[in-house]
């Protein structure tokens, strides 16, 4: 029978989490990358071996690397874009040479992900990631003050964004701008308003029909070359999934995969299929987007978002959401099954729970939330086998 592969994601050497720690807790594979290495810089088959080889030493195996950044000159394509995607290509050769099959990117511009409060304490006492329109506004409107920024909020939103600001310490409103420009995952480092407003004015004239073509044209390079090196990119949707601090976003919804994967028709352009990502927003029907891209699936990031109707979202035990988990893994069941292979999984996120709020893990990455949320997906997927023998 085919299960899923029980993968954790670690950040590298700098991780507060040791392999050993990782392996203790029943860990077969993980998910990293090399963060050391800038974005844009090839990544060595030296360099690769070596982190493969730290792995491989307690008994685990590297299952997927997330991720291999797309550099901003490649979003925009401009200055530097055709060298970045030459070395894009041999870091794809490299990685294919040193048998890791599975590549996780992302294209959205500039934030990786946003969050408004990355401790928020929900009704069991345990502090989350959530995302608040509100706040968000606020940070928008008058603490970054981006060009222009009016005219994407109506009169009531700012209004009611202006209201709550008035109710922020000084403090609440310097830990806003923080959680909302925090940077690349692996990083610590906060963006400061200035890198910020620079990089969004670079991005003023590219729309989402830009971007997407300007993704398709990325793909139509690179997809070949992942193919003849046996490597399946796989990538991640926007998160949230929708547009903020006025970017494009073309990786959100059904429309969009179906844009990306009609235009470059290959196996090796797939999807990394997240539960979490994909459900923030309530239009995407979660269990259809699985059944149209199936053959694409080639990583999956299993959590859920609690919805609220004023837009807010929060995570909610992996179990209990608006996701409906339990029939998104009978699909992934059903799917290992037909195609006679695992699909490698990682629990996405989890609750920081109080015997862990002294430790400094990177947000939504606590050791004790993630096993939990771990716990729960096997469980229900050994629940769930029996079904599909």
């Amino acid at each position: 029978m085919y299960r899923m592969t029980q993968t954790m994601r670690w950040y590298g050497p700098n991780d507060l989490l040791s392999l050993k720690e990782l392996k203790q807790a029943g860990i077969t594979g993980i998910v990293t990358a090399l963060h050391e290495i800038p974005v844009g810089e090839i990544w060595s088959q030296n360099a690769i071996l070596e982190r493969k080889a730290e792995i491989e030493a307690l008994g685990m195996e590297w299952s997927v690397i997330e991720s291999l950044p797309v550099h901003e000159d490649i979003k925009k394509r401009s200055g530097n874009f055709e060298q970045y995607i030459e070395n894009y290509k041999i870091s794809l050769q490299n990685i294919g040479k040193c048998g890791i099959e599975v590549v996780a990117y992302n294209f959205m511009p500039i934030l990786d992900w946003v969050r408004t409060d990355h401790f928020y304490e929900n009704k069991e006492g345990a502090t989350v990631l959530r995302y608040d329109p509100v706040k968000f506004a606020f940070f928008d409107l008058f603490l970054l003050k981006r060009k222009n920024v009016e005219q994407d909020y109506s009169e009531a939103a700012m209004a009611e964004a202006k209201a709550l600001g008035e109710k922020l310490s000084s403090e609440e409103k310097e830990q806003l701008f923080k959680n909302i420009l925090l940077g690349l995952p692996g990083s610590k480092e906060n963006f400061t308003p200035e890198i910020i407003k620079d990089l969004l004015k670079s991005y003023q004239h590219i729309t989402d029909e830009k971007l997407r073509e300007n993704l398709v044209s990325f793909l139509k390079e690179v997809a070949p070359v992942a193919a003849e090196s046996g490597v399946k990119l796989a990538i991640h949707p926007d998160d949230p999934p929708f547009s903020v601090l006025g970017l494009p976003r073309v990786v959100s919804n059904q429309k969009d995969l179906e844009y990306i994967f009609n235009n470059v028709d290959a196996n090796a352009n797939g999807l990394c299929y997240c539960t979490g990502s994909l459900g923030a927003n309530p239009k995407n029907d979660l269990l259809e987007i699985f059944e149209k891209f199936s053959d694409r699936i080639h990583f999956l990031h299993l959590r859920n978002v609690k919805r609220e109707a004023s837009g807010v979202f929060m995570e909610s035990d992996h179990l209990a959401g608006d996701v409906p988990m339990t029939e998104v893994m009978k699909k992934i069941l059903k799917l290992q099954k037909e195609k006679q292979k695992t699909i490698p999984m990682r629990p996405d996120h989890g609750y920081l729970h109080s015997m862990e709020k002294d430790k400094k893990y990177y947000a939504g990455y606590s050791f004790i939330g993630r096993l939990k949320g771990l716990a729960e997906l096997r469980g229900l997927e050994l629940g769930l086998l029996e079904t599909f023998k």
